[in-house]
């Protein structure tokens, strides 16, 4: 099977003419086949701290670009950078964090179970939002979350997620992509992201934000709690583009505008298509 995503970006209203797109990302469930733009001139660009190639965009003026991936079912897993440990602000976690993380990861039989425990007690302190101002907003470290809830996107979940499991010495990865919720008919509005993990050569992933949205706090492995299907584009926090002059950016997932060392969040329409292995190959 094959699945066709575009994402349609609108022109930037004061003029801006770069667009920076991750180009895609195997997963154990799908390849990268196909990459595409319309609307642009396509350039190759590397982010240094991961390996990872984007796509720089030089849009035509006024009128808007079309970025289109291609996947097919089955791939040959997440690539290893995924879990290379960056420390940066977006990953590095506060004294009482890592206090925490050991302490939660120390009582139990071991290393599955200590993911299993870290997941469910990120999941505790969240409550899931899309707050103006986030927890690790200002800070230079993953703070520690002490008692209560916090709001929380799936980007703020996943950062205080991935932050205790490597302060556990856990091996994990952050991806972001979209997800396609079944009720929307192929449709969505912005970029998700995803939390995978990796003990004794076995490859787990956790979607915490997708269980809350769906009403419970008793997390499990497994991807789509929430009825629908995702493609992957990229990995990690903390992303630097030297050629851009864009230094420890916290990730990219939708094409964003290029403005000045700084990258700006882009007007996105996003569809997907499901072809068939017979019809796409006719």
């Amino acid at each position: 099977m094959r699945t066709n995503v575009t994402v349609t970006v609108a022109p930037h209203g004061e003029g801006a003419t770069r667009l920076l797109a991750p180009v895609g990302l195997p997963t154990p469930h799908q390849i990268p086949v196909g990459f595409e733009v319309s609307g642009g001139g396509v350039a190759l660009t590397g982010e240094s701290t991961t390996g990872q190639m984007a796509a720089l965009i030089s849009a035509e003026a006024g009128a808007p670009v079309e970025v289109r991936y291609s996947y097919l079912d089955g791939g040959p897993g997440y690539p290893e950078a995924v879990f290379t440990q960056h420390c940066n602000r977006f990953t590095r976690a506060a004294r009482d964090l890592v206090y925490d993380a050991i302490n939660i990861a120390d009582a139990t039989a071991d290393g599955h179970a200590a993911i299993a425990a870290l997941v469910n007690a990120a999941a505790e302190k969240f409550r899931y939002a899309h707050p103006e101002v986030r927890f690790n907003d200002g800070c230079e470290e993953v703070p520690y979350l002490a008692c209560g809830q916090t709001e929380g996107s799936c980007v703020d979940i996943n950062t205080y997620l991935i932050a205790s499991l490597r302060a556990a010495g856990l091996e994990a990865g952050y991806v972001t992509g979209y997800f396609f919720p079944q009720e929307k008919n192929g449709c969505c509005d912005d970029m998700h992201c995803w939390v995978v993990t990796r003990h004794k050569g076995v490859v787990l992933e956790w979607d915490i934000a997708h269980h809350l949205k769906m009403g419970t706090r008793e997390i499990c492995c497994g991807l789509n709690p929430k009825p629908g299907d995702r493609v992957a584009v990229a990995h990690s926090m903390g992303l630097t583009f030297p050629e851009l002059g864009v230094t420890c950016e916290k990730l990219i997932g939708e094409p964003v505008w290029v403005c000045g060392g700084k990258l700006e969040k882009a007007e996105v329409t996003i569809t997907r298509e499901i072809v068939e292995r017979a019809e796409a190959a006719a």
